[in-house]
């Protein structure tokens, strides 16, 4: 019980990001329970049939699935703790929105321009909800300076990393998620200037 008699209660309050947080961890249960099976064919993307119906799915899918518990705690803790402030900010289905459309460009260019890369994971919607956040305080004619540091900051890091660092991260993937997030955000905010 709280202090002034009301018994505490959970909130479901932001639908989209814990949603989305639970089909990654079944997704993640899936990939250990099949040894990697339901992954490949669902949770990550790469050059397959056009006539397949999965690889459709896979555009999207794709950000579903992790290649371990690290991976997913790295990506999910900090959309669970930019996502709800988000969703509050902008509505549930406009945050829905913006993770598809990273998801299906993301997976889109992997398919096309990296023919035998695996890409999976949710990396693009964390740096698109980083931008997306930085870019909350934008006014008509004005262009927050903590915008202008994310992304300067951001994506001089990922070209870097890109360059000089050999790793399995997909700078690339990072980049298009930080380009989608701040120019859906740019128009989601522009509407909002013009109702009022």
């Amino acid at each position: 019980m709280s202090s002034n008699g009301k018994k505490l209660q959970f909130s479901f309050n932001s639908p989209v990001i814990l949603g989305f947080t639970i089909a990654c961890i079944v997704a993640l249960l899936l990939d250990k329970i099949t040894g990697g099976l339901s992954t490949t064919a669902c949770f990550s993307v790469y050059r397959s049939s056009l006539l397949s119906p999965l690889t459709y799915l896979r555009f999207f899918g794709h950000v579903l699935g992790h290649a371990g518990w690290q991976h997913f705690i790295g990506n999910i803790m900090m959309i669970l703790v930019v996502g709800p402030l988000l969703e509050e900010k902008y509505g549930s289905l406009n945050i829905l929105f913006i993770m598809l459309a990273t998801a299906l460009i993301t997976g889109i260019i992997n398919f096309v321009f990296f023919p035998h890369v695996q890409l999976l994971g949710a990396s693009g919607i964390v740096f698109a909800f980083i931008l997306l956040a930085s870019m909350t305080s934008f006014k008509e004619g004005r262009i927050p300076i903590t915008f202008l540091l994310v992304a300067v900051i951001y994506i001089g890091g990922e070209i870097y990393d890109g360059i000089f660092v050999q790793d399995n991260v997909s700078n690339l993937t990072h980049i298009i998620g930080g380009a989608v997030g701040s120019g859906l955000g740019f128009v989601m905010n522009k509407d909002k200037m013009n109702r009022y």
